[in-house]
């Protein structure tokens, strides 16, 4: 279809004529330029409004595309429409005038000319994920979670009258006057957006014919007429405010839901407003919205945990979202449950029929570790981190106080294969790190653990001071209005998330391969320093070429302990990566001025896109194979039962990083037929030290026949790492990927 680029013209138009203006004016003229022509209008069986189909041109704090956020140009796309459509001479002559405007207007092109000689020489400006590298930058500014509670406790109303007072007053205080101005421009827009929706469902209302679809669509239209002048009375009013407000500001995660949203629930049912059915039609028609959002990696609800109030109230939303999460059959939203000595058990076994019927959800998080953990990691005090919440892939921030956008990632395999080929990518037969001798030059294990160290250590300083800049250029571009009028202390300080408002800015690096690095050291210690059985030479060449002819080496390989089994050796090698990586990631915090930059052990299907680039390893791996994911082992090296396998996963730290995921696979029995010893294992796992664990239930047969016959096998989700997918829909290496790991 021919692309109308109209609101990418007059989103242009609007930045131009406000370009000299002040940040948040110029922002909010944009975003009333830009919606609500880019929400899409009420579908048959919706309950709530709210859809939404960003444009090419736009602004958002998220990534749109591989290196797009902020003010944003969707390139590629739009020189692909020009390609493949008949456009006017003066039409295209628009377009490519827009474009040659945004080429160099972009937030994410500020960012990248603000590089320092040595990022630009390191750090790739392409999309990571097809290329070769140790590190790479993502351009993105992802993960906050605003303060809901407040937008549903003020409403519009209440948040316009609260923001002109604070505009009143900000001379006489110091204060910057055009901030809140920008915030009222704001919140104009989020009106324009109800009224979009009104007009919708008006319109429908004169087409539709069936009476119980008309019955819901005038309730919608009270709800939606209701919320545009007053503060939500009801649960619907309530998700209703909510679920705008998420696409405005660009806000893909939500937080603690059963805490601001329990009362609003009981209230309604108590007092026979809405019966639990009705309630749970509304959460359902909520789960379905967010799944058409597809974000993949985001949509993260969160349910449980220490720190909430009106906990009885919390909990009667958090069985219904469970039960709306069973009865949806879909990979979103990712419903994640805290779990803690003490809770209700009623919540914690519906969450168990939930998984064991294959939903991947909830996953589970385990507050008796990660409330401690968040403390020392974070240096929170221990009433901020009750209100930890995981966020996109799994990484820790505090909700609406604090903000941790992995902006980086980094690849530890990678970087042990450059440290042995002196600074060169086999790969490419490139510069691709720091020359710190050859092979043959380290003298001993401690020579190469030394220089391995000093390769990841240089990453890890370009990430952190790419993390600081792209904070810096966010700052200076824009405020970003609806996040920050609710976010931490911006509204009292007058001034925008990046731009000095936030409560704790800190940063995170996602890391990739760290147990099959550990897995890769541990076998040269064993095999080349301490047996002196493989020679240097011969294991490099081993590795360059594939194995190939060097199958009985290969197995010696294979054969040297692996992590997974309970065995202290290659456990406390594994230990020894993790805490080099991220205490030297949490040292670079006050280095760079950030209140915490932590390490986030949450590989998602990256652990195989990375693993394309990545060549053989000492561990056995194969070039161009998956690397482990998370904080799992590497698939099918975990050979001594669940026991042994879930005692490893608990050996590294948990307090010195901001999240790690661990993967777990059981069959459809384990749920079904031992319950009592699932319990248990379970608990003796999250009793010992577990800190999170996501379930995946299938049976490896169905895995198998849903490789050859798809079309049959619609209904498999799986857990591939920071997200679920229905199985037949991944790449057929990932589906491999997730074949291999150990089934119990």
């Amino acid at each position: 279809m021919k692309y109308n680029f109209f609101t990418e013209l007059k989103f242009t138009s609007a930045y131009k004529e406000y370009i000299n203006a002040h940040p948040a004016i110029r922002e909010a003229m944009c975003l009333k330029a830009q919606y609500p022509d880019y929400f899409d209008g009420i579908t048959e069986g919706d309950l709530l409004a709210g859809r939404i189909q960003h444009g090419l041109i736009g602004f958002s704090p998220d990534e749109w595309g591989p290196t797009a956020f902020g003010y944003y140009c969707l390139t590629t796309e739009i020189e692909k429409h020009l390609k493949e459509n008949d456009y006017s001479t003066e039409q295209r002559t628009e377009i490519e005038e827009i474009l040659e405007f945004w080429s160099t207007e972009n937030t994410s092109f500020k960012l990248r000319s603000r590089y320092t000689e040595e990022m630009k020489k390191y750090l790739p400006s392409d999309d990571w994920m097809n290329q070769s590298g140790i590190a790479f930058p993502l351009y993105r500014l992802t993960g906050g979670t605003p303060d809901f509670s407040t937008l549903l406790k003020l409403g519009i109303p209440g948040l316009r009258d609260k923001i002109t007072k604070l505009l009143e007053s900000a001379d006489a205080e110091s204060k910057d006057p055009d901030f809140y101005r920008g915030l009222l421009i704001a919140l104009d827009v989020f009106v324009n957006v109800i009224d979009f929706y009104i007009d919708n469902v008006k319109q429908l209302l004169g087409k539709e014919t069936g009476q119980s679809r008309i019955s819901d669509l005038e309730k919608l239209l009270n709800v939606l007429e209701a919320v545009k002048i007053s503060k939500p009375r009801t649960f619907h009013e309530a998700l209703q405010l909510f679920w705008l407000y998420t696409f405005l500001g660009d806000v893909r995660n939500y937080g603690r839901m059963d805490m601001y949203m329990g009362d609003f629930l009981a209230s309604d049912i108590d007092n026979g407003i809405i019966t639990e059915e009705e309630a749970l039609r509304l959460v359902q028609s909520l789960w379905k919205l967010m799944v058409d959002r597809h974000t993949v990696v985001h949509n993260r609800v969160i349910i449980g945990g220490r720190g909430r109030r009106n906990e009885k109230n919390a909990d009667r939303f958090a069985m219904l979202a469970l039960e709306a999460s069973r009865t949806v059959l879909a990979i979103e939203p990712q419903l994640s449950l805290r779990i803690y000595k003490g809770m209700n058990p009623e919540v914690y076994e519906k969450a168990l029929d939930v998984i064991g019927e294959g939903r991947t959800f909830p996953i589970l998080y385990n507050d008796d570790v990660n409330i401690g953990s968040v403390v020392k990691a974070f240096e929170f005090n221990k009433l901020d981190a009750e209100q930890y919440v995981p966020y996109g892939c799994g990484e820790y921030i505090i909700e609406h106080e604090s903000f941790g956008t992995p902006s980086g990632v980094i690849n530890l395999l990678k970087a042990l294969e450059v440290t042995l080929h002196n600074g060169i990518d086999p790969m490419t037969g490139k510069e691709a790190g720091l020359a710190l001798g050859d092979f043959n030059s380290f003298k001993s294990f401690g020579d190469l653990w030394n220089a391995y160290n000093k390769q990841v250590e240089h990453f890890v300083r370009l990430m952190a001071e790419q993390e600081v800049l792209e904070y810096k250029v966010a700052g200076e571009t824009a405020p970003f209005l609806f996040m920050s009028m609710l976010y931490g202390e911006c509204l009292d300080s007058g001034k925008g998330m990046f731009s000095g408002g936030i409560k704790y800015l800190g940063g995170t690096l996602e890391t990739y391969g760290n147990t099959n690095t550990s897995d890769s050291l541990l076998a040269i210690k064993k095999l080349v320093y301490e047996s002196n059985s493989v020679p240097k030479g011969e294991l490099l060449q081993a590795l360059d070429s594939d194995f190939e002819g060097y199958e009985l080496l290969r197995k010696k390989l294979l054969d040297v302990p692996k992590y997974g089994n309970d065995n202290n050796e290659a456990d406390n090698m594994v230990s020894k990566v993790h805490e080099h990586v991220c205490t030297y990631v949490r040292e670079q915090k006050d280095r760079v001025g950030l209140h915490s930059y932590l390490v986030v052990n949450i590989n998602n299907s990256a652990n195989t896109l990375m693993g394309h680039s990545t060549s053989a390893s000492a561990d056995g791996r194969k070039s161009c194979m998956s690397m482990n994911n998370g904080n799992n082992p590497t698939s099918g090296y975990d050979k001594n039962g669940v026991t042994a396998m879930l005692n490893s996963l608990v050996k590294p730290r948990t307090d010195i990083h901001a999240g790690a995921v661990q993967n777990l696979k059981f069959s459809k029995n384990m749920f079904r037929e031992k319950r009592d010893i699932l319990k248990s294992l379970l608990q003796t796992y999250f009793d010992n030290g577990g800190a999170q664990a996501m379930i995946t239930v299938v049976d490896k047969d169905d895995l198998r026949s849903a490789m050859k016959e798809p079309e049959k096998y619609q209904h498999i989700f799986v857990r591939v790492g920071g997200f679920s997918a229905r199985f037949v829909e991944l790449a057929r290496d990932i589906q491999e990927d997730i074949l291999t790991r150990t089934l119990y």
